[in-house]
């Protein structure tokens, strides 16, 4: 074996000699190059020798020959990253995978860098968004050759377009299992404004749903992340005329606020409140009683937006309306 020099970066010239090939035999072997026809001794010989050298790819040299970069970049809001969302990110990262492309993902919680460095350093294919983001910044990556740019939770401001995913048939689901039962509905918002452009539409579905039953409007209270103000919000909607007695939770973190305040309150769910809650984190099955939620199939939308993105990048028609999430209530002991 020859080897090379650890101060430098292995190229395909140092494989094609460690192999006894041409520099053009390790490209068509590497690149899996459909036109030429190399021999299954030779390709093992080069795929051996390149991992003897650590040999990686340019990336560089990869987007000059296939036309485009193979990177998606993710951007995240500076929301928290539990259980759901970092769910969904391996999803997506699957996802784009067997496309061929990369999901690599920024998030723009501070200190963080700004965004138009990360995506001027890397030049992705597209940018996949879960919040939305200035028109003016979707423009200055399409003049740098970023073909694609998509919101997933929200348009691009200041150009309206539904969302690839909407939120609204969430809340709907919820109040409709709570509706059977319950004559007043109350929505637990999150204490996180940066929330809103999920918490919002989930909260139109329960008031759709509402209107369509004619019941009263739900009575919203946001539902803090600590005892006191949790049995606040739990206070206020008894108190309530008429009161309120179904709680169609923003998630499961905020529904089980609401269960622990009920249990300050020596109350109990669902014979004195019913609570739902949405995502079926892994601690709702644990709850004092077990969590009612929402599921969601996170791993359908992954694909249905991995899908959407290499459509665009091919040229192809994408759908204007959202993405079908698939909803369904799992009914445990709190509604």
């Amino acid at each position: 074996m020859s080897g090379v020099s650890g101060r430098r970066r292995v190229t395909s010239g140092d494989v094609a000699r460690e192999a006894g090939v041409s520099r053009a035999t390790v490209s068509y072997v590497l690149n899996d190059s459909p036109r030429q026809k190399i021999s299954e001794t030779t390709s093992r010989r080069v795929w051996e020798a390149a991992a003897r050298l650590g040999y990686a790819p340019s990336a560089a040299a990869r987007s000059l020959r296939k036309g485009r970069s193979d990177i998606v970049l993710g951007l995240l809001p500076d929301w928290p990253i539990e259980h759901v969302l970092g769910r969904l990110v391996q999803q997506l990262t699957d996802a784009f995978a067997e496309h061929g492309l990369t999901f690599l993902v920024h998030s723009s919680a501070q200190p963080a860098r700004p965004v138009r460095e990360i995506w001027k350093a890397l030049t992705p294919a597209a940018v996949l968004a879960l919040d939305a983001f200035p028109e003016s910044e979707a423009g200055a990556m399409r003049a740098a050759g970023i073909d694609v740019v998509m919101s997933v939770h929200g348009s691009l401001r200041g150009r309206r377009r539904p969302p690839l995913v909407s939120e609204e048939p969430i809340g709907a689901v919820q109040a409709r299992h709570l509706a059977a039962s319950h004559r007043r509905l109350g929505y637990a918002r999150p204490d996180l404004a940066g929330l809103g452009i999920l918490a919002r539409p989930r909260l139109d579905g329960v008031r759709r749903v509402c209107a369509e039953l004619g019941l009263p409007e739900p009575d919203v209270r946001t539902v803090p992340f600590d005892p006191e103000g949790a049995v606040e919000a739990v206070r206020a909607w008894r108190a309530a005329d008429p009161p309120v007695t179904g709680i169609c939770a923003f998630n499961d973190a905020v529904a089980l606020s609401v269960l622990v305040a009920l249990r300050s309150l020596g109350l109990r769910a669902p014979d004195d409140m019913a609570v739902i809650g949405v995502d079926d984190i892994p601690g709702a099955a644990l709850a004092q009683p077990a969590l009612t939620t929402v599921v969601r199939d996170t791993d359908a939308l992954a694909r249905g937006l991995a899908r959407r993105v290499v459509d665009a990048l091919d040229g192809g028609r994408v759908p204007v309306d959202p993405l079908q999430d698939p909803l369904r209530v799992l009914v445990r002991m709190s509604a």
